[in-house]
């Protein structure tokens, strides 16, 4: 088998999503090319008609394969079920709301085997409908990071890993290492990329669109979960033990230390702050304290200082200095910039 693609999945019947992902993968070129590949789809304790669907195509395609979780765990538990059965020489993922280009595994093995790489990837596009019209495309990693992999390239690696989803890895290199994502949290791809991607020797990209990601229609407000945001901080502890334990912290730990400053403090703190979540004002003395236990000196890093907004770092200076400080003096400045905004509204 040359290749195994996971699919997890959890309440994703509705609108013929699920479906309209499935047949992406299961209509995939390598079939004309007589390239054997299977789709294994785990099914985490979906609510709906999720697994009826699975069912169903599984009974058109014996490739696909389904696997039924009787408890959620999160991706990351789906994702690690489906993985310990894949038999590919390749592991690729897929969220099961996006979908494929009809080439795009048969893109990504074809450099892998040109370039004997461990790891292929390449760009996305955004899309609201479900269709193969183009969308927006994102470059989801450079030429830069690309070849095999000095420890410059680690580095920016480590800073900027990209989506896992628009990638291909050697399947031995996951279970060698144990590379398993952690269960029953969200953002377990916040923990693993950077880990999967330092295990390689060699990463390439194809320079092509080919990962279709669906973004939803935005609410008209932002709700933020407050076990989503303290997840975030637990995946990103995860990756400081997991950097120790596989001995790649003591050569990157600037860059460690800092996607952990960027993900689980900076992005956090201004996400539930620019979001509606009960509890703000708590759960900002929280995440502070955390961030002092976890990492009290990240202002000192060269990445947090070149990286991080002036106004950004202004906030957090007053955050780490009084909790009260910093909300007043956010709250007050978000109004200002309301005010001023509705008054350029009113006079255009």
């Amino acid at each position: 088998m040359k290749l195994s693609i996971v699919v997890p999945v959890y309440n994703m019947a509705a609108d013929g999503k699920l479906e309209f992902c499935i047949r992406s993968l299961l209509g995939q070129t390598l079939t004309q090319k007589n390239i054997p590949y299977e789709v294994i789809a785990v099914d985490d304790a979906s609510t709906d008609n999720s697994l009826q669907v699975l069912k169903k195509l599984s009974e058109e395609d014996s490739r696909l394969k389904v696997i039924a979780s009787p408890e959620n765990h999160h991706q990351g538990g789906a994702r690690n079920r489906g993985i310990k059965a894949a038999s590919g020489e390749f592991i690729g993922m897929m969220d099961s709301d996006d979908w494929a280009a009809p080439d795009m595994f048969e893109k990504l093995l074809i450099k892998a085997e040109e370039t004997k790489a461990d790891i292929v990837g390449c760009d996305y596009q955004l899309v609201g409908e479900h269709s193969f019209a183009p969308g927006k495309r994102v470059q989801n990693n450079t030429p830069e990071q690309t070849g095999v992999l000095t420890a410059e390239k680690r580095k920016l690696l480590i800073l900027q890993p990209g989506s896992m989803v628009v990638k291909i890895y050697r399947r031995n290199m996951i279970t060698e290492h144990a590379l398993w994502f952690p269960e029953d949290i969200f953002y377990e791809d916040n923990c693993m990329s950077s880990l999967w991607l330092l295990h390689g020797k060699q990463f390439e990209r194809v320079d092509e669109p080919l990962y279709y990601y669906y973004q939803h229609e935005a609410s008209t407000v932002h709700y933020i979960s407050r076990q989503k945001c303290l997840d975030r901080v637990t995946a990103m502890e995860l990756l400081l033990e997991k950097s120790k334990e596989y001995g790649f912290y003591g050569e990157f730990r600037e860059e460690f230390d800092y996607k952990y400053t960027e993900l689980a403090f900076v992005n956090t703190l201004f996400s539930c702050m620019g979001g509606k979540m009960k509890g703000k004002y708590r759960f900002v003395k929280e995440l502070r304290s955390l961030v002092k236990k976890d990492l009290p000196e990240f202002a000192d890093n060269p990445y947090y200082r070149e990286r991080t907004g002036a106004e950004e770092q202004k906030l957090i200076g007053f955050l780490m200095k009084s909790p009260a400080l910093f909300y007043s003096y956010y709250r007050l400045l978000n109004g200002y910039r309301r005010l001023k905004q509705h008054k350029q509204e009113a006079g255009a």
